[in-house]
């Protein structure tokens, strides 16, 4: 049974090992090269400047390169459970295969394990070992990414550490279990990929946030949390700031689940009128004086004397997020939640093939 099942899989395992182990090479050969870059430019920063140059530079030389692997990574769980979950089980069903088989003293639980440790493994283990080696590679840039773009960002994580394993193991088993049910390759793929699709979706918009109870703090306004500050209207009398809603100052990486601003008695300001900013931003309006003190338009001070005045007032950051410290835990208890959504779903198609297949 074990041969037969490797012989019907040695092809799509052929040629995802070579895939891999090109990725492996390209990988090994220029990640030395770009951790001792970033350590360089880490190494001539100057007490004045707080590298955010350089992290912007550095970054954005291998924006494409960081952006295609993420993509990689983050694609191969669906590929797996589309192309070796749902056909596994469909094509023995549309070609009769199983019947034969079957009547050849091979129990149907014992054809069912062979098949989903044998191919399950490969696939976990490609998607794991894939997930790693993009994480080495890309740790420099995990480092200098904007937090957009910061390891515990949503898009990033799940290409990040051994949570591949888990999503790999998952789709392969969802994809099978959907061929088990309709017994038809093509619909068992696209239910695989709606079903897979809007799993992934659903974790970090609702599952992933509350893991961990998030960290709630406030924080004086500064470079990392306001990207601008401007008069509102011709007439003075107060300043728009644009509000980060991915940084807070401190605690670089962070993943920022709600950002707004705060007057001196702790009530969030309502949304400004008329001025917008990036999409990372939120506009905010203070009533402060445009034409005397540090925010006055005719003196220039910039707007580091004018942050330093709105500080002064009592205007704040409320931030709630998960800090950079819970990757790995939050690596470790995501990837047990898809294991135990695997045992769920493997039990399931144990227990069809046993009673309703036929």
């Amino acid at each position: 049974m074990i041969w037969l099942t490797w012989r019907q899989f040695r092809g799509s395992a052929a040629m995802t090992a070579a895939v891999l182990t090109v990725l492996a090479a390209v990988l090994a050969l220029t990640g030395p090269d770009l951790a001792s870059r970033y350590a360089a430019g880490i190494a001539g920063c100057t007490p004045n400047n707080t590298c955010d140059d350089f992290f912007d530079r550095f970054f954005d030389e291998h924006q494409i390169p960081f952006l295609a692997l993420t993509l990689v990574v983050l694609i191969l769980p669906a590929l797996v459970g589309l192309f070796w979950g749902a056909p596994l089980i469909t094509r023995e069903l549309e070609a009769g295969t199983h019947l034969l088989v079957w009547n050849q003293s091979i129990t149907r639980g014992r054809w069912l394990a062979v098949k989903l440790g044998l191919t399950g493994l490969a696939a976990t283990a490609a998607a794991g070992l894939c997930g790693l080696a993009v994480t080495w590679w890309s740790s420099p840039l995990d480092k200098s990414a904007v937090p957009e773009m910061a390891r515990m960002a949503p898009l990033v994580f799940g290409a990040r550490g051994i949570a591949p394993m888990g999503y790999a193991a998952f789709a392969f088993v969802l994809g099978v279990t959907a061929g088990v049910l309709v017994r038809r390759t093509l619909p068992a793929m696209a239910l695989t990929l709606a079903a897979f699709a809007a799993i992934q979706l659903a974790m970090p918009l609702l599952v992933r946030p509350h893991l961990m109870p998030p960290v709630t703090s406030t924080f004086e306004l500064g470079r990392t949390n306001v990207d601008g500050i401007v008069p509102q209207g011709q007439e003075g009398g107060a300043m728009q700031v644009f509000l980060s809603t991915s940084a807070v100052p401190g605690h670089a990486g962070a993943w920022v689940l709600s950002s707004d601003l705060v007057d001196p008695s702790g009530r969030t300001i309502a949304g400004g009128d008329g001025a917008s900013g990036p999409s990372s931003t939120i506009a905010r309006s203070i009533p402060v004086s445009t034409t005397s003190g540090p925010c006055a338009l005719s003196r220039a001070q910039g707007a580091d004397a004018c942050r330093a005045e709105i500080n002064r007032l009592g205007y704040r950051q409320q931030a709630t997020y998960q800090p950079l410290e819970r990757f790995w835990p939050f690596q470790w208890i995501e990837t047990g939640i898809y294991a135990l959504l695997t045992l769920g779903l493997t039990w399931l198609c144990f227990w069809r093939v046993r009673r309703g297949l036929s």
